[in-house]
């Protein structure tokens, strides 16, 4: 089997020590190196030994746990970051399409979380798309603005979309669609509720159990054939009648936000 060597980057104690407890328990896999309280002692760390893999605590006195990342970066280790940060920061994660563990950490998703990195080391993916996705991810946290970027799991690897490049999102079964405005078409295995989580709700909505719609690609509403709206593609989607209402408020709000500026 091969190993992966770790350290664990956390300035709680408690913390420190139950995460080694459980990845001992529940994962042979996964050998621990070190164990760092700060950003600079991780660093020591990295500067001695051969490392596949950090999981890092991002809310730390003394340094961010982001400043670790160009050394990590540097040594190609993975990242899993742990965090008892809010809603923001994990839908910031999550749109970045990179792994976490929300503290208190639970067991089977830290085995899902290794696994996942497991697989990452064995494919080697692109150091850059690496880069570029942790980077969009302190972007966000750090100005705690709207999701702007998603980062998509696509073919062997990930691809980066601007939010505003999404004509809309249709459901298949357990998968999702991603229909872009450069006529490409991503699958992915998300359900549609996990994007209506991640993007703004002033600009994206949910006009059908299997339909997403981005407005500023819609040209038309006509309920002539039944509910349906135009896009600007030349593709017509029907709107679900429980749905209308949300839909028309939402048309509302995002015409007067539009003509404000």
């Amino acid at each position: 089997m091969t190993i992966l060597k770790a350290i664990i980057v956390d300035d709680e104690e408690f913390a420190r020590s139950s995460l080694f407890f459980l990845l001992q328990q529940n994962c042979p896999q996964v050998e621990i190196t070190g164990i760092a309280r700060s950003v600079a002692e991780a660093k020591d760390i990295l500067a001695h030994h051969p490392i596949d893999l950090i999981f890092l605590d991002i809310a730390m006195p003394g340094g961010n746990g982001f400043e670790l990342i160009p050394d990590a970066q540097k040594h190609n280790a993975a990242v899993i970051f742990t965090t008892a940060y809010d809603q923001y920061a994990l839908k910031a994660i999550k749109a970045n399409a990179l792994d976490y563990l929300l503290k208190p950490i639970d067991i089977d998703e830290l085995k899902i979380a290794v696994d996942k990195v497991f697989q990452h080391i064995q494919r080697f993916k692109s150091q850059n798309e690496n880069d570029e996705r942790i980077n969009n991810l302190a972007s966000s946290l750090s100005s705690r603005s709207e999701i702007r970027k998603l980062t998509l799991p696509y073919g062997q690897g990930f691809k980066m979309i601007d939010i505003d490049d999404i004509i809309y999102i249709e459901a298949d079964s357990n998968y999702s669609i991603v229909h872009l405005s450069n006529h490409d078409k991503i699958t992915v295995s998300k359900v549609l509720r996990e994007f209506e989580e991640l993007l703004p709700g002033d600009q994206f909505v949910r006009i059908h159990k299997s339909s997403i719609i981005n407005l500023n690609h819609l040209k038309e509403y006509n309920s002539k054939n039944g509910l349906q709206v135009f896009l600007k593609n030349g593709e017509s989607i029907n709107i679900s009648r429980r749905r209308a209402s949300d839909f028309f408020e939402k048309i509302k709000l995002f015409t007067k936000a539009n003509s404000d500026h």
